[in-house]
Parts: structure tokens; C-alpha cells; sequence
């Protein structure tokens, strides 16, 4: 397994990224980090840890089958394992991002941080279960996005 891991410091929380079951490369995984904890900053969350852990379609269908029950492609699921201070491990389908990313005709290293961001936003609070719920997370994404000094 690759992982990719910042530096370390006692008051940042430790985000990591892992590959699993497909060759990607992460690209600009230290801004990706900067970037997720300034969002948790700002939102005023305390995080102990988020593993990331980037894999292929078979991988996190597994993953949905076993863990819940749901037999179909997905392109995350986050598992919260603490909610204050955030603990968690979140998986995302690469190959899902990518067919995403030109379903929706964008790049799919924007595709990936917005699904990124979506995990995070999930961990923070925020619910995409009603229609006003999914448009208050979108305009999330959105402003999370734009404050991205990389890509």
C-alpha cells in the first residue's frame, strides 16, 4: 500500500491518503492535506485523524457489500468512528471519480476534491439527504473549492 502522510505536528490532526487496488497518483497530496485542514479550521472541528484511502470500483464494492449490505457501485463512503474530535476512514472509488468527472465534463482531479471535500463536509455536519440539505452542501463544495491554492 502507498500512503502518503504529512508532517507531522501535535496540534495538526494526521490526514493521510492510502492506494489501494489501482495504480493512481495522488497529485499535490501536501496542499490536498493543507486544504482539508484549513476547511476543518474554518469550520471550527476538532480532528484527531482521516484516512483516506483511494482504491478501485471492486474494492469499495466490497467494501458496500460487507459493511453495508448495499450491492451496487458508489463513489465514497465515509465511516465517521468518532465525531468529536473527527476520527474516520473514507474510501473513494477512483473509477467512479473518474467516469463522474466526464458525466459531468469536468477534470477529474476536480472531481476528486469535490468528493473529497463532500466526505470531509459529511464528517464536519453537514447532510445531503433533503433537497435545501443538498443545495446547502454544494454551495459548500463550491466555496471550499474555490479557496484550493493548487491543482
Amino acid at each position: 500500500m502507498k500512503e502518503f502522510l504529512p508532517e507531522e505536528t501535535q496540534e495538526s490532526p494526521v490526514i493521510s491518503f492510502h492506494i489501494e487496488e489501482t495504480e493512481y497518483v495522488l497529485e499535490h497530496s501536501e496542499h490536498i492535506i493543507s486544504w482539508i485542514e484549513d476547511t476543518l479550521q474554518k469550520e471550527e472541528k476538532a480532528c484527531n485523524f482521516i484516512d483516506f484511502v483511494i482504491c478501485d470500483d471492486a474494492y469499495l464494492l466490497n467494501i458496500n457489500k460487507e459493511y453495508l449490505q448495499h450491492d451496487y457501485y458508489t463513489d465514497i463512503i465515509t465511516f465517521p468512528l468518532n465525531e468529536d474530535p473527527i476520527e474516520s476512514n473514507v474510501f473513494i472509488s477512483i473509477d467512479r471519480v473518474k467516469e463522474n468527472a466526464q458525466l459531468y465534463k469536468v477534470n477529474h482531479e476536480d472531481e476528486l476534491h469535490r468528493v473529497i471535500i463532500h466526505g470531509v463536509l459529511h464528517l464536519i455536519g453537514y447532510d445531503d439527504k433533503s433537497e435545501d440539505d443538498k443545495n446547502k452542501m454544494r454551495a459548500k463544495e463550491d466555496e471550499y473549492l474555490s479557496q484550493r491554492n493548487f491543482s
